[in-house]
């Protein structure tokens, strides 16, 4: 079984998220750059005219599909790179994935998601 990490992070820890990813062999991700509030509700500003609440603030959205017992492992991962200890910090989700299949080629499953250097063929040796 697959599953989907979808990640909310703030920009500034973008890079050591995936540094830490890279360490322990997720090669393959996608960012998307998204907005958006939390509990907060958003942050105020104070500025020459006045006070104003920014409400949708910039996020990365990371997402990464792998298997099902490297889950664990890049959680901790993410946690421990993107934690500030602020509000704020943001979330991460984890997705069942049904089937994956590599257009190029038509593999499907763990033959689709298996990369040289990846999580999974480093926990074969």
């Amino acid at each position: 079984m697959f599953k989907k990490i979808e990640a909310y992070i703030r920009h500034e820890k973008l890079d050591d998220v995936k540094a830490a990813l890279k360490e322990i062999g997720i090669v393959g991700m996608n960012v998307v750059d998204v907005h958006g509030h939390g509990r907060q509700g958003g942050i105020v500003l104070s500025g020459r005219q006045g006070s104003y609440t920014v409400d949708m603030l910039p996020r990365a959205q990371v997402n990464i599909v792998l298997s099902e017992r490297n889950v664990e492992k890049t959680i901790a991962a993410i946690q421990k790179a993107a934690v500030t200890g602020a509000q704020g910090d943001g979330l991460i989700f984890i997705y069942p994935v049904d089937d994956v299949v590599r257009i190029r080629t038509g593999e499907r499953g763990a033959d689709a998601l298996t990369y040289e250097g990846d999580i999974d063929t480093r926990n074969k040796k």
